[in-house]
């Protein structure tokens, strides 16, 4: 057990930290504190000493300097077992600090703030906290060291059980947990500035030589991918943005591979501007419709292909109202759904619906971020895929050239393609999907799958596809069902032969100079 008998308590988030501060002058606890901390602990009747007085000189550069010093930092890090080091705090004048009450400079918040100034963002950079953190938490057999105000109820709880002494198994505990927000805080600061310094002279690289990352835990999840992994939900520090803002209205608790599916199925939904309904269904789209109404979109996403849409996700870009509720209780069994908002009757119709997730998430701006993939000791980075198409880029490479509407179609395929897995292969009418083919081998195979999932929808169908064709053989399975035009990249070595039988079959084609590959 260590016996508290001095603490220095300053923090930023001064949630909690009174009651904490009262609990340790029942068992006659020295308290030292700083600047507003010192102010409000004062105010509310518990005697402090100011940092300024125990160690002689004042909190000086506008506070920037105010707690490091010999008498702050020896009387954490002195060993008390070790005869040198007492004989040496004792000759300086240092008493020995037993408890350290820091949380740092809202940083990662500061950052968050509309129009904030770069220098705002570095006069929030803590400097003193994560000195005063770090030297307590490598004496942590001696001293207590408190970075998270959650844990105040323990340790209020401990300091009364063992009559104002704390246990060492929960100093250590203690001390291991600053190190992991101090490494967070300083990714947070790493991450920010050279973001900001980007494109500089001196920093001009694309993505930094050193990766630093930091997140903190929203929830733990039931299991993973499968039953057998464990698995959480974790939020990157510093940002509050995108699904981690989901709020659930109803339901059983989100899966990890619900996560996974409504990212996918919101994402997709952000790229139309009318009333759009997305089914997703393991990762991939399996309906994607929009239309001037939101039941119209739905109905159109579900009729693309009913057996797979069972138990899919279900997103929509528009609040859910009744009419549309009503047709998607009529549809069958869904895991999710996912929208800005839910009239209060579309809510009333689901209530008895106890195993579907009603989920809210009014967030439908493109999210600027970087895309991580794990292999095998090591990641992947690279910039998210949020270009969209570039109307200057498009050409008719044909004979034939696609009508207005077939172009509009074609368009419309073209940002679908984008969100389904490689291969993939969209088959439009309108604006809707009326056949998807994904994640195949090879190309033709997934031309093959989306006209067998579109049944006689095929017929009239426009054709999207990610990449471009390396062989014939697409184009003639497509001219086989009746496909009047064809959205692709181009750049194949084969484009010559490519384009010569669309000509042949008088496929109308356009390519985009750009491809999605989705792996």
């Amino acid at each position: 057990m260590v016996k508290i008998k001095r603490a220095l308590i300053s923090v930023s988030d001064k949630t909690g930290v009174l009651d904490l501060a009262k609990e340790l002058k029942i068992f006659d606890v020295e308290i030292l504190s700083t600047g507003g901390t010192a102010k409000m602990l004062r105010e509310a009747g518990v005697e402090v000493i100011e940092v300024g007085a125990y160690t002689g000189f004042p909190e000086m550069l506008d506070g920037r300097v105010k707690t490091l010093h010999p008498k702050i930092h020896g009387g954490l890090l002195a060993l008390r077992e070790n005869p040198e080091h007492m004989e040496t705090i004792k000759r300086n004048g240092i008493g020995l600090i037993d408890m350290v009450v820091v949380n740092l400079y809202p940083f990662e918040k500061t950052t968050q703030k509309p129009g904030v100034s770069i220098e705002e963002v570095i006069e929030n950079i803590d400097i003193g906290g994560p000195s005063m953190l770090r030297s307590a938490a490598k004496n942590h057999q001696s001293v207590a060291v408190i970075c998270n105000p959650a844990r105040y109820e323990m340790v209020i709880a401990e300091l009364r059980k063992n009559k104002g002494s704390l246990p060492k198994e929960l100093l250590r505990d203690l001390g291991v947990e600053v190190y992991g927000r101090t490494s967070q805080y300083d990714a947070a600061i790493f991450s920010y500035l050279s973001n900001y310094f980007k494109g500089k002279a001196d920093n001009s690289a694309v993505f930094p030589k050193d990766l630093m990352l930091s997140f903190e835990k929203i929830q733990e999840l039931r299991y993973g991918e499968n039953p057998h992994q464990k698995a959480a939900f974790y939020k990157e520090k510093g940002r509050n943005e995108g699904l981690v803002n989901l709020k659930q209205l109803q339901g059983k608790e989100l899966s990890f591979n619900n996560i996974l599916d409504l990212n996918a199925a919101f994402e997709l939904v952000k790229e139309f501007a009318n009333p759009a309904a997305i089914i997703v269904k393991h990762n991939n789209p399996c309906g994607v419709a929009e239309d001037k109404s939101l039941e119209k979109a739905f109905v159109n996403a579900w009729k693309c292909d009913k057996l797979s849409a069972f138990g899919g996700i279900v997103a929509l870009n528009r609040k859910m109202d009744l009419k549309t509720a009503k047709v998607v209780a009529k549809s069958g069994f869904l895991e999710c759904i996912i929208a800005p908002g839910f009239d209060k009757e579309a809510l009333e119709l689901f209530k008895d619906k106890k195993n579907l997730r009603l989920l809210e998430l009014n967030d439908l701006q493109p999210i600027k971020e970087t895309d991580f993939k794990r292999v095998s000791g090591g990641l992947l980075l690279q910039d998210k895929d949020s270009a969209t198409l570039d109307m200057n880029n498009l050409k008719v490479v044909t004979k034939k050239k696609p009508t207005q509407k077939e172009m509009e179609s074609l368009i419309f395929g073209w940002k679908v393609a984008k969100h389904v897995k490689s291969n993939a292969i969209i088959l439009t009418k309108g604006t809707k999907t009326v056949g998807i083919g994904a994640g195949q081998m090879s190309r033709v195979d997934s031309v093959f799958i989306s006209t067998k999932k579109a049944g006689k929808a095929h017929t009239g169908a426009v054709l999207a596809s990610d990449a471009f064709f390396p062989k014939e053989d697409a184009i003639q399975l497509a001219a086989k069902y009746k496909i009047k035009a064809i959205i692709q990249p181009g750049g194949s070595i084969a484009d010559e032969a490519i384009i010569k039988m669309a000509d042949k079959h008088k496929i109308a084609m356009v390519t985009t100079g750009m491809r999605h590959f989705r792996h």
